[in-house]
């Protein structure tokens, strides 16, 4: 069987959106608003906005994990914090594609990025799994039903352990967990709480890019 993966179809689409990403200029940030003296400062509304040009993409390596552990655990229902411009999504729908099962829900603050990430995936002709949420994660991923076998946590770093907490309950026994830029500060209580053993994972850090950390639930007594 060929995997979706290696379609020219959506080869060329991964190849366009990773050289758009290549041309991100972080330098074009509008200002900061008053009173922020970084935009590491400010509320996940206002970085949506400012960084709605910008792709902020997964690493082609780590998107092969992704399809790789997505084809291992065959889950159900995989859920994304953070599309973006739909980079991550790729690789999960087609994974799903290929394992013949399973749906992607995705979210994204910003309108602009998830309409382009739906015309990616349609272009890609992958679209079908996918649902992509607006709005605040916090908001659009609290009615997901369960049980949830695979996130993805690649949105705004300090809502990545909010987010994850919030679908704890939803978590089957042995969901896998995949927290993309874990070398980032910003990420400390997130790899905090993982590597916890009473928060109820196993973890570890994969080393691609700025680092993926894999974390399976086990639940907590």
């Amino acid at each position: 069987m060929t995997s979706t993966l290696a379609s020219p179809r959506l080869d060329a689409v991964l190849r366009r959106l990773f050289d758009a990403a290549a041309r991100d200029d972080h330098a074009s940030l509008p200002p900061l608003p008053p009173g922020l003296a970084s935009w590491n400062d400010a509320p996940a509304d206002q970085l949506s906005e400012a960084y709605q040009d910008l792709y902020i993409p997964i690493a082609p390596a780590a998107g092969t994990l992704l399809y790789a552990l997505t084809r291992a655990i065959r889950p159900q229902t995989v859920v994304e914090f953070g599309t973006s411009y739909g980079i991550s999504t790729l690789y999960l729908a087609a994974a799903v594609i290929d394992n013949g099962v399973g749906r992607v829900v995705s979210t994204e603050l910003s309108a602009k990025k998830a309409a382009a990430a739906r015309d990616a995936l349609d272009e890609a002709g992958v679209g079908g799994p996918v649902t992509i949420l607006e709005g605040d994660a916090r908001e659009t991923l609290a009615d997901v039903p369960g049980p949830v076998d695979l996130v993805l946590l690649d949105g705004w770093k300090d809502l990545c352990l909010p987010v994850l907490r919030m679908l704890e309950p939803k978590l089957t026994p042995g969901a896998l967990v995949a927290a993309d830029d874990v070398t980032f500060d910003s990420m400390a209580a997130y790899l905090d709480y993982v590597r916890d053993p009473a928060s109820g994972y196993a973890s570890v850090e994969f080393p691609v890019e700025d680092g993926m950390e894999l974390s399976c639930w086990t639940g907590r007594d």
